[in-house]
C-alpha cells in the first residue's frame, strides 16, 4: 500500500489504531473449552464464580484465582479463605436459589448435576462442565481454568509439580520394587463393598503408586464387588477414606471378605477424602503417600534411597533475641521426600526443658522437625532413633548439643507470635494440626505414641529459673487448651460429647534465655500472662494455617468434625408420614441441607452444640426453655404450628440436646415438604 496524501495517512493511522485496539482486546479476552467440548469466551476473566465441583474449586484456589470465587460447597470448607465465601450447599444437592442469589458470572458444574444444569441453563449464566476421568484430563482442566482466569503460568506450575512428584515415585519404584508389584483396591460403600470402575482415575492413581488395581470388567466411577470377585482378586493392600470405614466394619469380620491378604495382615489404610477422591492439584502428593504405604518396607530400606540426606535450601526466620545467632527453616531430603526443619542456633549454650527430653544443658540448637506423610510409614518402621539420626545428619547438628521436637504439621505453617510488656518479651514458635488425633484428657483412651502434633517452643529476652521454666509449661498448656476450647476443636475419638484439650502427642520446649532473672512464670505473674497470650494467639493462627479452620467456620464443617452426616441421618429416617405424602428421602435430605444454609437455622444448631456440651457436663439441668425454642423453630420452618417434635433420628449415640435439635430441623423440614406437596395438589 502506497501513502500519497494526508488523507491516506489519516486513513492508515485510523486503521492502525483500530487494529491495535482489536489486538489489545483479544489479549484481554479469556477463553476455554470445558470437559464436554463447550467453548466459553469472556471479555474479562470471571469475577463472581460459583463452583459446585470441589476439585475445580481447589484448582482455582491453587492457581491464585481465589478472589474470583464467590460461592462454594461445604466440601471446600478447609480451603484457605473459603470461610469468606457464600456457601451454596453440598456437591450432591446444592441450592439453586443460593447460586442465583450470588449473581455469578460463571457457574462450574459436573455432568452429575443433571436437573440443576437444566434449571441453570434458563438463567443464561455461562456454565463450565467439569469432569476428570484421568490424570491427563485433570491437567487439561487445570490449564483451561488457568487460561480463563489469566493464570496460565500458575496452572503450568501446578501441573509440573504433579508430574515431578509422580516421576520421582516412578524412579523410586524402579529401584525399590522393580517387580512383584502388590494388588491394591480402593474400598468404597457402606451396605455393599464398592470400588472404582476400570475407567476411573482412582485406578490410575493406584497404578502410578506402583500397585495393581482390580479389573472386574466394569466401567463407571463406582461399581459393586461380589464376594467371588473379592476373593479371586485377593487384595494385598486396601485403602479408603472417611465413611469407607463403615464398609470395613460391616464386612471384614465375615467369611470370605476377611480371608484376603490385606485383611489378614492388617494392610488397610485411610487417607483424607480430599486426596483419594480428586484428580486435581495434589495428585502427585497422594501418589507419593499411597506408594509409601504400599511399599513401606521397601521405602524404609536405605539401599533403595535415590536422594542424599542433606539440606537443599533454607529460608530465614526473624527472631529478635540477643542470644539467637540464627533461625532458619531447612528443606532437606530424608527417606527421599522433602522434610522441613526449624533450626534455631544460639550464640552461647542454653539450658532447656522439653516435655520430649526433659532438662538438658549446654544446648546450642533447638528446633522443630516436620516429617511429611510419605515418610511416616518408613520412619515408624525404622524407629525413633533412626529418625533422630537423620534429622541431625541432614541439618549437620550434634546430638549432645541439639534438641528437636518432631511433628506432622507442615513447617511452612509455623506461627511466630510475640507478646511484650515494657522491656519483657516472649516469643512462641508453634505448629499445630488438630483434625487427626485431637483428644480430651481424662475422657479419651491413650493407645499409641507418635511424634507431636501441637509443638510449642518458648523463648524470652529474660533468664528463666528452673522453677520458671517448668511453670511456663503449665502456662503454655493452659493457653493451648483455652484456644482449642474457644474454637470448639473436637476430640477425634469422642467428638459428639467432648471438646479437645490437646492432640495427645503435644510437646513444649522452653529455653532458659538471657537477661533479667525471672523466678516465676505462673498465671499471676507478668511472664505467665505473656506466655499465655503468645501461645493462645499462636495456636489459633497455627491451626488456621495447617487445617484452614477458625472459630467462624461453617456449620457443615462443625458437623463433620462431630462425625455427623446430615445426609446419612436424613436418608435413614423411617416415617410412615413421608411415604404416605410422597416425600422422597432425597427431597427430604435436600430440604434439611438447604435449611442450614440460612443463618438463623445454622445459629440454632450452633447454639444447640454449645448447650449440648454444657448439658453433658452437668452445667445445665432443665431443658424446658430449649424445648420451647425447638417447637418455635420447627413451626417457623414448617410454616404452621407444630405441637410435638418427632423422633426421626435412628442414631442411638446422639447426645440428647443435639438429638432434639436435629429432630427439630427434621420435623420442620417434613412439615414444610408436606405443605409444599399439599399446595401443588
Amino acid at each position: 500500500m502506497k501513502i500519497k496524501t494526508i488523507r491516506d495517512v489519516k486513513v492508515f493511522m485510523t486503521a492502525g489504531i483500530i487494529l491495535v485496539w482489536l489486538c489489545c482486546n483479544s489479549c484481554f479476552a479469556s477463553h476455554g473449552v470445558d470437559s464436554q467440548g463447550n467453548r466459553l469466551v469472556f471479555e474479562h476473566p470471571p469475577q463472581r464464580v460459583v463452583s459446585l465441583v470441589p476439585t475445580a474449586t481447589e484448582i482455582l484456589f491453587e492457581i491464585g484465582a481465589r478472589d474470583a470465587v464467590s460461592g462454594v460447597t461445604y466440601h471446600d470448607a478447609t480451603l484457605e479463605g473459603a470461610a469468606e465465601k457464600t456457601m451454596v450447599g453440598g456437591f450432591f444437592m446444592p441450592s439453586v436459589k443460593k447460586i442465583i442469589e450470588s449473581q455469578p458470572d460463571l457457574i462450574i458444574l459436573a455432568p452429575f448435576h443433571g436437573q440443576i444444569l437444566t434449571d441453570l441453563k434458563k438463567t443464561k449464566i455461562p456454565l463450565f462442565i467439569y469432569e476428570a476421568k484421568s490424570i491427563a484430563q485433570s491437567h487439561e482442566n487445570i490449564l483451561t481454568l488457568g487460561k480463563i482466569f489469566h493464570r496460565e503460568i500458575q496452572a503450568k506450575q501446578v501441573i509440573q509439580k504433579n508430574k515431578l512428584e509422580i516421576g520421582h515415585i516412578e524412579r523410586k519404584l524402579s529401584r525399590a520394587v522393580p517387580k512383584n508389584r502388590k494388588r491394591v483396591i480402593r474400598l468404597m460403600g457402606r451396605d455393599k463393598i464398592m470400588t472404582p470402575g476400570n475407567t476411573s482415575f482412582q485406578n490410575e492413581l493406584i497404578r502410578l503408586s506402583g500397585g495393581i488395581p482390580p479389573d472386574f470388567g466394569k466401567s463407571g466411577s463406582v461399581v459393586e464387588v461380589t464376594l467371588e470377585e473379592w476373593v479371586k482378586f485377593n487384595p494385598q493392600v486396601i485403602y479408603g477414606c472417611g465413611n469407607d470405614r463403615k464398609a470395613a466394619e460391616a464386612f471384614f469380620s465375615q467369611p470370605g471378605w476377611k480371608d484376603v491378604d490385606a485383611v489378614k495382615n492388617n494392610q488397610i489404610y485411610y487417607f483424607p477424602c480430599e486426596l483419594t477422591c480428586r484428580a486435581a492439584t495434589h495428585s502427585g502428593y497422594f501418589v507419593s503417600w499411597l506408594s509409601s504405604m504400599i511399599y513401606t518396607k521397601e521405602f524404609a530400606n536405605p539401599k533403595n534411597e535415590i536422594l542424599p540426606v542433606k539440606v537443599t535450601r533454607s529460608r530465614s526466620i526473624n527472631l529478635d533475641l540477643d542470644y539467637v545467632q540464627s533461625a532458619v527453616i531447612n528443606y532437606s531430603d530424608i527417606y527421599d521426600f522433602t522434610n522441613k526443619t526449624l533450626v534455631v542456633d544460639f550464640k552461647v549454650p542454653q539450658t532447656i526443658v522439653s516435655t520430649l527430653e526433659g532438662q538438658r544443658d549446654n544446648i546450642l540448637t533447638v528446633g522443630n522437625h516436620y516429617s511429611p506423610p510419605p515418610t511416616w510409614g518408613p520412619g515408624h518402621l525404622q524407629g525413633i532413633d533412626h529418625i533422630w539420626a537423620n534429622i541431625l545428619r541432614a541439618n549437620e547438628r550434634e546430638k549432645n548439643s541439639s534438641s528437636f521436637l518432631i511433628t506432622g504439621a507442615d513447617m511452612d505453617n509455623l506461627s511466630v507470635t510475640e507478646q511484650a510488656y515494657k522491656q519483657m518479651k516472649v516469643t512462641a514458635l508453634i505448629t499445630a494440626g488438630v483434625l487427626s488425633n485431637a483428644m480430651r484428657m481424662s475422657k479419651d483412651t491413650g493407645m499409641f505414641y507418635e511424634p507431636g502434633t501441637i509443638n510449642i517452643i518458648l523463648m524470652t529476652n529474660c533468664q528463666l529459673s528452673p522453677r520458671a521454666m517448668t511453670r511456663a509449661i503449665i502456662a503454655a498448656t493452659e493457653a493451648k487448651t483455652a484456644a482449642l476450647e474457644e474454637m470448639d476443636v473436637r476430640s477425634t475419638y469422642t467428638p459428639l460429647v467432648n471438646g479437645a484439650t490437646g492432640t495427645g502427642t503435644d510437646n513444649v520446649l522452653v529455653v532458659q534465655g538471657e537477661g533479667t532473672a525471672i523466678k516465676n512464670a505462673g498465671g499471676h505473674s507478668k511472664m505467665g500472662e505473656l506466655i499465655g497470650k503468645a501461645v493462645y494467639a499462636g495456636v489459633k493462627e497455627a491451626i488456621l494455617k495447617q487445617n484452614k479452620i477458625s472459630s467462624n467456620r461453617h456449620i457443615f464443617q462443625r458437623l463433620k468434625e462431630r462425625k455427623i452426616s446430615l445426609f446419612s441421618l436424613a436418608s435413614g429416617v423411617a416415617c410412615d408420614c413421608m411415604h404416605q405424602n410422597g416425600v422422597t428421602k432425597n427431597s427430604f435430605a435436600q430440604t434439611v441441607e438447604h435449611l442450614l444454609l440460612e443463618k438463623e437455622y445454622a445459629a440454632f444448631l450452633e447454639s444447640a452444640m454449645a448447650l449440648s456440651d454444657a448439658y453433658e457436663n452437668g452445667l445445665i439441668r432443665d431443658l424446658s426453655l430449649f424445648q420451647d425454642w425447638c417447637i418455635g423453630i420447627a413451626s417457623q420452618i414448617a410454616g404452621h404450628k407444630i405441637t410435638d417434635i418427632q423422633d426421626l433420628l435412628m442414631d442411638q449415640e446422639m447426645p440428647l440436646v443435639l438429638e432434639t435439635a436435629l429432630n427439630t430441623i427434621f420435623t420442620g423440614a417434613l412439615g414444610k415438604l408436606n405443605n409444599d406437596i399439599a399446595q401443588t395438589e
